[in-house]
């Protein structure tokens, strides 16, 4: 088989198990979930525990990196990231993705419980990670910001108005409203003025 179909069918394979290509991720995925909960994070990188990363691909549900050099750094670094919901796993793939000289390397992200069709989150995981992760801002947060800018960071990118490739719909429309009551609540504060 052609180097390039090989590529392709492992590629298919991939996003058939990881779900779709993305630009960022939820800050409460747990492929982002490891850093100091003041900064926000979208995208894994050393802040989350990942050391070495490079030429990096993001899917809904893991990515591909493909670093030059030493892999041990990246492997021992996911091997110590842990989370409540789900399990971080690493492998080496025997396909040159970026260079015939850089390792290509899937983490993926397996969750505990089984994903919605789609590979959507469920609403019952996605919306109680969304409200760990916001409440514990109300620690040092000033104030609060309005829904329009906290989206990108509770759907993930890319996103429309009422879903993402994260959460469905009805999940996404709740994850809104417990946001939209929270930032009522008064507990950031008062709203951020544009």
């Amino acid at each position: 088989m052609v180097e390039r179909d090989r590529c392709n069918e492992v590629l298919l394979k991939i996003v058939d198990s990881c779900g779709p290509v993305v630009e960022g991720y939820p800050t409460w995925h747990p492929l982002v979930c490891s850093h100091n909960a003041r900064v926000t994070e979208t995208y894994p990188n050393e802040r989350c525990g990942y050391q070495g990363l490079d030429h990096t691909i993001y899917f809904a549900h893991g990515f591909i990196t493909c670093p030059y050099g030493n892999n041990e750094k990246i492997l021992r670094s996911i091997e110590k990231l842990s989370h409540h919901c789900a399990s971080i796993t690493a492998e080496m793939l025997d396909v040159p993705f970026y260079h015939d000289t850089a390792t290509s390397i899937l983490v993926r992200c397996k969750w505990n419980t089984p994903l919605s069709l789609g590979h959507y989150v469920p609403k019952r995981l996605a919306v109680p990670l969304m409200m760990e992760v916001e409440l514990l801002k109300r620690q040092w947060t000033e104030r609060a910001e309005h829904w329009d800018v906290m989206r990108r960071y509770l759907l993930g990118e890319p996103h429309g108005s009422r879903s993402s490739l994260f959460v469905d719909q009805d999940t996404a429309m709740t994850i809104k409203k417990i946001y939209v009551a929270m930032i009522e609540s008064g507990m950031y504060g008062p709203l951020k003025m544009e």
